[in-house]
């Protein structure tokens, strides 16, 4: 079995017109070359502040004008449709022709209770809900759950509200929450249960009360398509209505208002309180007098997209945003979130960029207007009280427990090597050019030994499991061993230790002339009498696998190792590693040699001219918060001319649901599970 060398695209030595498509003279002559280039040796098979509501209703999308009978010779020539409007904060037509929503897991996370399939979030059954240090809750049905997750899953299921409110509380007899609408003014109101069977009805403060929180309450009536406008009205206005409100805060998902975060009760008197007119099917306009058209056919005005809430009701109005509007947060993938969701101990954006230490809020003291209470933060007006459990820190806390089940993308930093530089200390890290790396380095690179000879590397996903190139293996596991913690490739360290192998899983669609589907699942073998593959090894950790392929980036940079050849054409024996950057469109250059699951790598600024990782080896992207994703899986590569030089690695979260199929939920993935 020969190697195949991981060679790095060096584009800037043909110069930087090669990275612009709109110089037609340039890249003809570059497809031209590629085209008839031969190919090394291959081995064959083998919120800011919330937001306060305005005074007067939101102005809904034009109603369809009504046409009158006219005369054939005199009515109107039918209208040309008009182009979708758009501005200055909506992404891109091929973005928003997808259509995608708060389900769209390949952008968003899930919530605990659900997990994402497919690229879609699907409803967990409520017994997979964890249930250690959470708040018992009371259903609607009179039935107790044991957390705030089980009983979101099953209104997950059914459609329907279930949960009451928190507590144990759930006697038939007592009454359980519920809000109503009133038919005259549209003010909303709420009976909260207290203790031993009795409660309050109150009204919804102005304070945070926005469309995402209207689109709830109008759902909890039965209107499917939520709120046209969420309104205010004068508490003076009102007869015959409880002198005290609440305020509410919700994310636009929740099924009833008692699924939102409930804040004090305060007074109404002297405010305005919550009002709602909820959408009917029959104001829905024509498509060209929409002002933006939601993934659920509801139209929404222009300038509630992209502010960080859920106007839609399905969140698709601040899924493709290329900015944000109103002191929204924007995440790389493009999905803008409420100025809330920063720093707030739960990672909202895929890469965790809304909570790193960067965007730390400075913290001030206010008094708030509601009570004598004083805040912390510049976001919220008032205190959640003892009597009223956070829904908000009820997900925390099972997100918490749901991914901590897998620890993976973070190396044992007592063994990994350390250099002094200007009186500091800090990882040996981010070398352009390539270099050898340290001895425990690189904690889940593995060589791939087959007959005493090492070919190819491969990547350690924990468990029992290694992933590596297709073509780097063959159906017959007592050929191979895996080496963990191997530095020099003939020499053992005192970390390394030696693996045989159980099983060889090739991807069923890999095609050797092609290098399509070049990804194979290495199985270890168990120690005897135990449930795990090797010796627990600090040494050893496993990198973390993706599950969607919006997760990092173009020119996002990256990191490839192995025991490449070098510049000299020579094997190397000490594990090297370098920088690269991922790369877009570039499969422009190679039309129907690029396979759906290939993706681009390499060193633009051309300084690394030698040859850096072994087929199978890891292509390793860090996010914002220092975890570490197993992002491609060196396949194979090809020379042009004396210096570009190309790489081609298999995109390991095209994989994921097979990768998933074979090693189950809590070996792969940390997140949507």
């Amino acid at each position: 079995m020969g190697s195949v060398c991981l060679f790095l695209l060096f584009l800037l030595t043909v110069g930087s017109e090669a990275l612009n498509p709109s110089d037609n003279q340039e890249l003809p002559s570059i497809n031209q070359q590629i085209s008839q280039r031969p190919e090394f040796p291959l081995p064959v098979a083998k919120s800011p502040a919330p937001v306060e509501a305005s005074p007067s209703p939101v102005s809904t999308c034009p109603t369809p004008v009504d046409t009158t009978h006219t005369d054939a010779s005199t009515s109107p020539a039918p209208k040309t449709p008009k182009a979708p409007k758009r501005d200055e904060f909506l992404g891109s037509s091929e973005c928003l022709d997808k259509k995608r929503t708060r389900a769209s897991c390949d952008l968003v996370f899930c919530r605990p209770w659900e997990r994402c399939i497919e690229g879609r979030c699907s409803c967990k059954p409520p017994y997979l809900c964890p249930f250690e240090n959470v708040r018992p809750v009371c259903g609607r049905d009179h039935r107790n759950y044991r957390s705030y997750c089980q009983a979101m899953a099953l209104s997950c299921r059914t459609k329907k509200p279930t949960m009451s409110h928190f507590g144990e509380d759930c006697e038939a007899s007592f009454q359980k929450s519920s809000s109503s609408v009133d038919e005259d003014t549209g003010v909303v109101s709420m009976f909260l249960p207290g203790s031993n069977g009795g409660g309050e009805e109150v009204l919804i403060c102005q304070k945070l009360w926005d469309t995402a929180a209207a689109n709830v309450a109008c759902r909890e009536q039965g209107k499917p398509l939520g709120a046209a406008s969420a309104d205010l009205v004068p508490f003076d206005s009102l007869t015959n209505k409880p002198d005290r409100c609440v305020s509410v805060r919700c994310q636009g998902y929740e099924t009833s208002l008692s699924e939102c975060i409930i804040y004090d009760k305060v007074r109404s008197s002297h405010e305005r309180v919550a009002a709602v007119s909820c959408y009917e099917a029959l104001q829905k306009p024509q498509a060209d007098e929409c002002d933006f058209s939601c993934a659920n056919s509801k139209c929404v005005p222009l300038n509630r997209t992209c502010d960080g809430v859920d106007d839609c009701g399905d969140r698709s109005d601040e899924m493709c945003c290329k900015s944000c509007r109103n002191g929204a947060f924007r995440c790389k993938t493009g999905v803008c979130l409420h100025g809330e969701a920063v720093n707030d101990g739960q990672i909202d954006c895929l890469d965790g960029e809304d909570e790193a230490e960067r965007h730390k809020k400075k913290t001030t003291h206010s008094k708030s207007s509601h009570d004598d209470t004083f805040t912390k933060t510049k976001m919220t007006f008032v205190c959640l009280v003892s009597e009223f459990v956070s829904p908000r820190n009820e997900t925390k806390v099972t997100r918490v427990h749901l991914e901590s089940k897998l620890y993976c993308g973070v190396p044992n930093a007592t063994m990994v090597d350390e250099e002094e530089e200007h009186g500091r200390r800090h990882r040996f890290r981010r070398v352009v050019g390539g270099s050898e790396a340290k001895p425990t380095q690189i904690q889940w690179q593995v060589a791939l030994e087959e007959n005493r000879r090492i070919d190819c590397g491969g990547a350690y996903i924990g468990g029992c499991w290694v992933i590596t190139a297709a073509h780097c293996v063959r159906p017959n596991p007592l050929a191979f061993r895996v080496k963990f913690s191997l530095w020099k490739k003939s020499r053992a360290q005192d970390t390394t230790d030696i693996v045989p192998v159980e099983d060889i899983r090739i991807h069923p669609s890999y095609n050797p002339a092609t290098y399509e589907n070049d990804i194979a699942l290495v199985q270890l073998q168990k120690l005897p009498f135990q449930e795990k593959c090797l010796v627990d090894n600090p040494a050893v950790s496993a990198v973390c696998v993706p599950w969607t392929p919006h997760l990092f980036q173009p020119n996002h940079t990256c990191s490839i190792s192995g025991w490449g050849r070098t510049a000299d054409g020579r094997s190397a024996q000490v594990l090297r590693w370098a920088n690269v950057s991922l790369i877009a469109d570039c499969q422009r250059f190679y039309k129907d040699r690029f396979k759906p699951g290939m993706m681009c790598a390499g060193d633009l600024e051309g300084s690394v001219d030698s040859c850096q990782g072994d087929s199978g080896g890891p292509l390793v992207c860090e996010d914002e918060l220092g975890i570490s994703y197993l992002w491609g899986i060196v396949s194979w590569g090809e020379r042009v001319m004396k210096r570009l030089v190309d790489s081609l690695p298999l995109q390991v979260s095209h994989y994921f649901e097979w990768i998933r199929l074979h090693t189950g939920w809590t070996a792969v993935t940390k997140y949507n599970t």
